[in-house]
């Protein structure tokens, strides 16, 4: 198999954290909570129905970088076959042009819901149904891409603000690990978001993407390379083994130890500086961190990772 040329990368990496603003008062601790601690960025995950509850994370990002001028907000990832992609285009569009270009649009395929059913191929197809692959997000972005970005976001306010509203839009980075998904990164998209995946993993990735953007006469000018990573520091490994696998497994409603183990990024704040490193050395170039514990102690934890592992890396 063939290399691809590398593709051109961040040179600095940054860091982000997965949020919630559940109401006014919560937005501005957290962009405030941002700020203070030093993280370059604010992220939104986004279901339609899962175990646990989970706000639109357009509007909350809104909300969180309205009380602050200088980080990035991004979704992590938002869920675009679910939706037609003509409103959900005039939405980020609109957004990105709000922000001043502080939006990062991430988008995936996600689960089962909004009828949009993941059925096996030996099962017939009830009327109306639809799959997951069938609707999406090449589709989805190939349609954004040929919309008139002026006709999505009108605008007043002379060629300045016409300007801004017509031009590339927010970055979009996908999700996914699939040869399909990562050979559509190289075709369509800006970056590429992980989830679930090892360092070695995200290598080969990152080498398909190449490939990818190779084949077809892509070059970017750089390619956004994120990874939400899960976290849980203690400075006894099993103690936050547990507490991960206690969370994730009422996430996702599964046991996710074994996951757990293989993936996040657990243990004394050494430790955890050492996967992340090796992330970074993989090509990753933000993480966004979800702290997978008890939710009130998560601020906690993203206390301990400004002061204990950033200023190991």
């Amino acid at each position: 198999m063939t290399t691809a040329a590398p593709l051109p990368l961040d040179e600095r990496v940054g860091f982000g954290f997965m949020a919630i603003a559940p109401d006014v008062t919560g937005a501005r601790h957290t962009a405030e909570f941002a700020e203070t601690h030093g993280f370059d960025s604010v992220w939104t995950g986004d279901h339609m129905a899962f175990p646990v509850p989970i706000l639109d994370p357009l509007l909350q990002l809104e909300l969180i970088a309205a009380f602050n001028e200088r980080i990035t907000v991004g979704t992590a990832v938002y869920l675009l076959p679910l939706r037609h992609p003509t409103p959900v285009a005039k939405q980020v569009a609109t957004l990105d042009r709000i922000l001043g270009g502080r939006f990062v649009f991430g988008v995936g395929v996600g689960g089962v819901s909004a009828g949009v059913r993941r059925l096996r191929r030996s099962r017939p197809r009830a009327r109306g149904a639809a799959r997951r692959g069938d609707r999406g997000p090449e589709e989805a972005l190939d349609r954004q891409d040929r919309l008139p970005r002026r006709a999505l976001l009108p605008v007043s306010g002379g060629a300045d603000a016409a300007d801004a509203a017509s031009g590339g839009g927010p970055p979009i980075w996908c999700g996914g690990r699939s040869e399909a998904a990562l050979t559509r990164i190289g075709r369509l998209a800006d970056g590429w978001i992980s989830y679930v995946v090892t360092p070695e993993r995200y290598r080969q990735g990152l080498e398909t993407i190449a490939r990818s953007a190779e084949r077809h006469g892509r070059r970017p000018e750089r390619l956004g390379t994120g990874h939400l990573l899960f976290a849980w520091i203690d400075d006894d490994y099993d103690r936050a083994l547990d507490a991960a696998t206690e969370h994730l497994s009422m996430r996702y409603a599964m046991d996710f130890r074994k996951a757990a183990r293989r993936y996040a990024a657990l243990g004394p704040p050494a430790d955890v500086a050492t996967r992340i490193a090796q992330f970074r050395d993989a090509g990753v170039r933000h993480f966004v961190l979800d702290m997978t514990g008890p939710f009130q102690e998560r601020e906690a934890q993203l206390e301990r990772f400004a002061t204990e592992v950033k200023p190991l890396l």
